[in-house]
């Protein structure tokens, strides 16, 4: 096998054409059987493989910089830098399924959050001339999706703005992000992917001028110079060179030589050059070219006969929200919903089937998604906008300063909160209830379970005067955790023995993890500590009921899959001293790190979030205070 002899990119410089078009079919069987068994992001990494070998024989990376945006499509940069041990992808120990530093010199950014790969090439082009490193080059791969957010423009304006400044800008242009690619600049590109007809006129013009006697090479070239508004007229991608950006394409992105030519050429130009290139997303393998909804963008372990799941897949977070969703559409005209280029991913699907014409998909742009949805919610209708937790960190200026100053009734969906595990660092949803806390007048829900799900975004979507949020785990939906009580407005999951006139602990659950600290409460049990389990559904604002039912313990903890600074346990803690209770506090959640890819189970005993780790240390508590309660004030425990 041509792949197992490729230890680095140099070694793909003494391959013929033909041994280069057999090492990309190689590769393209290898990842069907890797991520068949593992997961991960299929399709797109079939549709680069020839781009990435052009990329690597034409740059000299890690000397040159080779950037992906977003990282999903760079497993074949890792198969042609020496990491070809797929085995564990994406889980503990193994490959990151993105770019990783601590993996190799070749990579260079990290996270997954699409539109920003034209910043960090800016900035590296910078820094190359301020270094004066001349033989340095930097080739900034970035998907077609990924230019439909703002960010990507806001660096082509400065990128364009030195004229003499090389930088290599590579779109790889396949129509999509999860799906079709949704914008203006999508049909703009749809139109040069179709339009061949100026390098056909000016091939032909040529041809038959340069036979024409005396007149004919001196009017070739007085139209040749005249190209600027002849490409507009024939082939409109004079929206690139408006901006001072030279333009090459369009490149048919699965022909080596082609692409090698033109990557050439725009190496040696002494300024940025757009190189636009078309691939097919999951090309190479049946089964993805064949599914319309994403061509097996993100996949779980499958059969690769098939192209089936493994394994049938249970109910899920977002599965309940894309139903509840439907039902919500159907009573209410004025439900609207937002995604931002991931309509399958966050579960509205089935809702844009249902109501094609109150579905909007802005593109990979989160911050025109919250600003367009106060401007929605200000015309009269309640959007709701889906994302992911961790992409709603791109709009907190937006949530801040448009939606909640406004008192717009939106109410954004949070998937995929808490610890996601094998994507990594950058998708663990583990900043918005800190990030969120600090907005005035928003409300955030953390369901326990579906039937709170279909509840509280139900109560989400009747505020009509401030931003509301709902946020929910990734994958499988536990069963129901029925309340035995209410107390104000939160559930209570657990009471104590009714003899018990002052509980030790009161145990404060934050959404998913409902199950969780009714172990531990079973735990404490067992070591003869008394607990109560409240729900509070609505994490923000604190329950005004928690303080007065907190003063009726010896402690006070509280459980989140949120990371702990500025989280609920520190609203919690807040409130507290606010209403003057003076109990001991006990927070637990995410430390505030980055954390490495692993399953959500590891990724979660390795941080101590489970139910044996907090009773054992709530049990130390307790018996601290045992030991002093009567001779001398319980001291705060943060």
């Amino acid at each position: 096998m041509l792949l197992t002899r490729i230890k680095g990119p140099r070694d793909l410089d003494r391959l013929s054409q033909e041994e280069l078009n057999q090492l990309a079919a190689e590769i393209r069987s290898f990842l069907v059987d890797a991520v068949s068994k593992t997961g991960g992001h299929l399709g797109p990494n079939l549709g680069v493989v020839e781009l990435t070998i052009a990329l690597h024989r034409v740059f000299d990376s890690p000397k040159d910089k080779v950037l992906f945006d977003t990282g999903h499509q760079a497993y074949v940069h890792k198969l042609l830098t020496g990491r070809q041990d797929f085995g564990n992808l994406r889980s503990k120990g193994g490959l990151s399924g993105y770019p990783s530093r601590a993996e190799s010199e070749h990579d260079v950014i990290e996270n997954s959050h699409a539109s920003t790969v034209l910043g960090w090439a800016d900035g590296l082009a910078k820094a190359n001339e301020v270094l004066g490193r001349e033989d340095h080059h930097v080739a900034a791969v970035i998907g077609d999706g990924a230019l439909t957010g703002g960010m990507a423009w806001e660096a082509l304006n400065n990128i364009a703005a030195a004229k003499d400044r090389p930088l290599v800008i590579v779109v790889n242009d396949n129509e999509r992000s999860y799906g079709p690619t949704i914008g203006g600049l999508a049909n703009h590109l749809a139109t040069l992917r179709t339009t061949d007809g100026y390098e056909r006129f000016l091939a032909r013009g040529k041809e038959i001028l340069e036979r024409t006697p005396v007149v004919g090479k001196p009017l070739f070239e007085t139209l040749h110079g005249a190209k600027k508004g002849l490409k507009d007229f024939i082939a409109p991608q004079g929206m690139f060179e408006d901006l001072g950006l030279k333009y090459i394409g369009p490149i048919d992105g699965h022909d080596m030589e082609a692409l090698e030519s033109a990557l050439q050429r725009a190496k040696r130009f002494s300024g940025p050059v757009i190189v636009h290139c078309l691939t097919q997303k999951g090309r190479g393998y049946t089964h993805a070219e064949q599914d319309e909804a994403d061509r097996f963008h993100g996949i779980g372990p499958i059969h690769p006969d098939t192209g089936l799941p493994v394994k049938t897949a249970a109910a899920s977070w977002t599965s309940v929200f894309a139903d509840e969703m439907v039902k919500l559409g159907k009573e209410r005209e004025d439900i609207v919903a937002i995604t931002a280029a991931m309509l399958q991913p966050v579960g509205l699907k089935k809702f844009a089937d249902a109501f094609p014409d109150r579905i909007y998909d802005v593109g990979i742009a989160e911050q025109h998604a919250a600003t367009s949805a106060a401007g929605l919610a200000t015309g009269g209708v309640h959007p709701v906008f889906a994302v992911y937790a961790t992409f709603l960190n791109r709009a907190f200026d937006q949530v801040l300063m448009d939606v909640a100053l406004h008192k717009c009734g939106v109410t954004f969906v949070l998937d995929r909160a808490g610890v996601t595990g094998d994507d990594g660092a950058s998708h663990n949803g583990m900043w918005d209830m800190s990030i969120m806390q600090v907005v005035p007048g928003l409300r955030l829900a953390a369901p326990r379970d579906a039937e709170q799900l279909r509840a509280q975004l139900r109560e989400a979507v009747q505020v009509k005067d401030a931003p509301t949020v709902v946020r929910y785990s990734k994958g499988v939906v536990g069963p129901a955790v029925p309340a035995v009580g209410r107390i104000g407005g939160m559930d209570v999951l657990r009471a104590p023995a009714p003899e018990v006139t002052r509980p030790d602990v009161l145990l404060v659950s934050v959404g998913a993890l409902a199950p969780m600290c009714l172990e531990i409460a079973d735990l404490l049990d067992k070591q003869g500590i008394s607990t109560t389990v409240v729900d509070p559904r609505w994490v923000k604002p604190v329950d005004e009921a928690l303080a007065p039912l907190a003063d009726r313990h010896r402690v006070v903890v509280t459980v989140e899959d949120n990371g702990r600074t500025g989280g609920v346990g520190s609203a919690v803690s807040q409130a507290l001293r606010d209403a003057g209770v003076d109990v001991p506090l006990r927070d637990f959640g995410i430390p505030q790190r980055f954390l490495d890819h692993a399953s959500r189970k590891e990724v979660m005993a390795e941080i101590g979030l489970t139910a044996p780790d907090i009773a054992r240390q709530v049990t130390g508590l307790v018996a601290k205070l045992d030991g002093r309660y009567d001779s001398e004030p319980a001291a705060t425990v943060d």
